[in-house]
């Protein structure tokens, strides 16, 4: 099991990184604009257009509590899960699976209002396999 899970770190590190920077969908307007931000880019344009709250609400849970979930694993991974880290990983994992479902109901949202055609790229790909890697790895912190 800890073979596992030192396989399934870096893979959930690597595809965090990834659904960070890479397109997370394609919204094609007007048969020739297209725009295929990432997640840093929304974030940033976000706090460019002076939208502040939004952008500090969604770089939190979409970057902070994600990223802090997957250092929580490593922390517990390299500690033999000490009752510290397997706490403060308890809390942080009760807000994982939300990133996921912001960034769908933006999908959704640019699907059905008919401004754009959406399509999803590998960005949210990679983002989508770093949550579940890192739910499945936070499982076997705490049981192990």
């Amino acid at each position: 099991m800890r073979l596992f899970l030192a396989l399934l770190l870096p893979l959930s590190t690597f595809s965090f990184a990834l659904g960070l920077t890479q397109p997370l969908m394609r919204f094609e307007r007007l048969y020739f604009l297209e725009d295929r931000p990432n997640l840093i880019e929304m974030i940033t344009e976000l706090w460019r257009q002076e939208d502040m709250a939004l952008a500090t609400i969604v770089g939190l849970f979409s970057i902070g509590f994600p990223a802090a979930k997957i250092l929580l694993i490593h922390i517990a991974a390299m500690t033999g899960g000490n009752s510290r880290s397997l706490a403060l990983l308890s809390m942080v994992s009760k807000w994982s699976m939300l990133d996921v479902m912001l960034v769908a109901l933006v999908l959704f949202a640019a699907k059905t209002s008919g401004l754009a055609a959406a399509a999803i790229l590998p960005g949210l790909w990679f983002y989508a396999a770093a949550t579940l890697s890192t739910a499945f790895a936070a499982s076997l912190c705490t049981r192990a």
